[in-house]
């Protein structure tokens, strides 16, 4: 029988799935053997644990008692149905990881490759409070931002090219001691040799060539990706026809947006309460 591997990290469903498969293979149970346990076809199994389909409530609780877990399926399977990412954007993650240049524009919050650990965590908390994400939901974002940061380290690292819309710098986030070590978070990111960090001001309006959050990679071997997200989707996309379109409007955001001298002064006067 062809076993379909999953990576875990693709998707709340694969990591799911991949939990399912790893309980019922402890047990030395079959696709149909635990089909039979918990009243489902053997055919229902395969495609929760192929993250084809998303478990129910139901079947989560039905699960965790017949394999004895404990209630994490069904934790689990809240993460399921109620995402705490974006379609698209845990896969996005996995390619940007290896990526030899990415370029990243954000409107209204530092992009989590950017953000501390407090400034992160004041993010994913205010989304908990609003019912948006569960507690579990938010512990993974928070994660999820310090774990994009670490391939920024790698040898060689990658290029780096950030646009920040001018909104993004001056929300107040989490209070004057999150906001400072943020500031200063950003002034580290501009010393880097492998990075630029620009700004894009308010008095751009309607010359400003992009409206929504946009993400760029360029792969090793020189393809492009981009990921852009609306409120409610995430768009991962590999066509070149499509890609290189905003790829051009990016490149039109750097030459408007502010010099990174003049970037940097600006976070500098913001620091100081001066501007």
């Amino acid at each position: 029988m062809n076993r379909k591997e999953l990576d875990p990290d693709h998707s709340p469903a694969a990591r799911f799935g991949v939990r399912l498969r790893t309980l019922r293979d402890e047990r030395g149970w079959t696709q149909e053997e635990l089909a039979d346990r918990l009243g489902y076809s053997g055919t229902h199994i395969s495609a929760i644990e192929n993250g084809r389909r998303p478990p129910t409530s139901r079947f989560a609780a039905r699960a965790d008692k017949v394999l004895g877990s404990g209630g994490r399926l069904e934790r689990q399977g809240r993460s399921v149905r109620q995402p705490a990412l974006l379609d698209g954007f845990a896969e996005y993650v996995g390619h940007e990881g290896r990526a030899a240049e990415v370029r990243v524009f954000e409107v209204g919050v530092i992009p989590g490759i950017l953000q501390t650990p407090e400034y992160a965590t004041v993010i994913s908390e205010s989304a908990m409070k609003r019912g948006a994400i569960t507690a579990e939901q938010a512990d993974e974002r928070t994660k999820l931002a310090a774990r994009r940061q670490v391939p920024l380290t790698r040898t060689p690292p990658p290029q780096i090219f950030v646009v920040l819309d001018e909104s993004c710098i001056r929300r107040p986030i989490g209070g004057p001691r999150v906001m400072d070590a943020q500031w200063d978070r950003l002034l580290e990111f501009a010393e880097l040799s492998n990075t630029v960090l620009q700004v894009a001001p308010f008095d751009l309006g309607e010359r400003r060539p992009l409206s929504l959050p946009l993400y760029i990679l360029t792969l090793p071997d020189r393809k492009l990706m981009s990921y852009a997200e609306s409120a409610q989707r995430g768009y991962l996309e590999r066509d070149m026809t499509s890609v290189l379109p905003v790829l051009a409007a990016y490149h039109q955001l750097q030459a408007e947006a502010l010099s990174q001298a003049s970037s940097i002064a600006l976070i500098e006067q913001l620091r100081k309460g001066t501007s």
